[in-house]
């Protein structure tokens, strides 16, 4: 199978950098598989997991919370505000990460700016969880 280079980047950190054969990544209008030769493409990340099928035939999943995807001849880019590989996710952080989301959701009921971010907060640290588990 075919090749391609694959960026995955935050603010802080080059998740990765290399050739892969297969991206899948969660969008706001679905799931969107690339492959080499994929047509230029762009669109938004959903808090998700990303996965990758390596050069070598592994797959590897990582947590993604949000950003973008974007495809071009030279390149496929993800740009996101936090990812990580599954095996970097501590679960005991993000279990205790999901019990505090939910004790702010509680509390923010009638305060929409602060229930929204205690939604998100929640739906980052199931996703951290999830992807987890997926090992």
């Amino acid at each position: 199978m075919s090749t391609f280079r694959l960026l995955i980047v935050t603010p802080d950190r080059t998740l990765f950098d290399g050739d892969v054969q297969e991206v899948i990544a969660r969008t706001t209008e679905g799931d969107v598989g690339i492959l080499a030769g994929h047509t230029r493409y762009a669109a938004i990340l959903k808090t998700g997991a990303l996965t990758v099928k390596m050069e070598n035939n592994e797959t590897r999943r990582a947590a993604v919370a949000g950003g973008v995807i974007k495809v071009s001849d030279e390149k496929t880019t993800v740009m996101s505000t936090a990812a990580e590989w599954a095996e970097e996710i501590d679960p005991d952080w993000a279990e205790r990460s999901r019990r505090d989301a939910e004790m702010k959701i509680e509390a923010a009921k009638n305060e929409p700016d602060r229930l929204e971010r205690a939604n998100l907060k929640l739906q980052r640290a199931l996703n951290r969880l999830s992807v987890h588990r997926g090992l």
